[in-house]
């Protein structure tokens, strides 16, 4: 394995992922400090056909549960369940770019 260039495979922790037709959407599972120094964990997106990174948003805590999809007037949203130590659980929704 040393002779593998590996590039960044994530964060450690229990996570669920989700597929589209185009990304795997996953987030992380536990909480990090970002560099302006906000605490919270990233929902991230990779391309299904090459792994390469596709984008990433900030969440306020860890995920906690598989992200799910559903669409509403022609728009695609990813929700996920958030929660940790200190942040009172909730789902948020994100809403795909067209």
């Amino acid at each position: 394995m040393k002779a593998l260039d590996i590039p960044r495979t994530g964060r450690q922790g229990s996570i669920g992922t989700l597929v589209t037709k185009t990304l795997v959407v996953a987030g992380e599972g536990g909480f990090f400090t970002t560099p302006s120094g906000q605490r919270g964990a990233m929902l991230r997106a990779y391309d299904k056909a090459t792994g390469k990174d596709a984008g990433a948003v900030y969440m306020p805590a860890p995920q906690t549960g598989g992200p799910m999809t559903y669409s509403l007037n022609g728009r695609q949203y990813i929700v996920i369940a958030v929660g940790g130590q200190g942040y009172e659980a909730e789902f948020l929704a994100y809403r795909l770019p067209r």
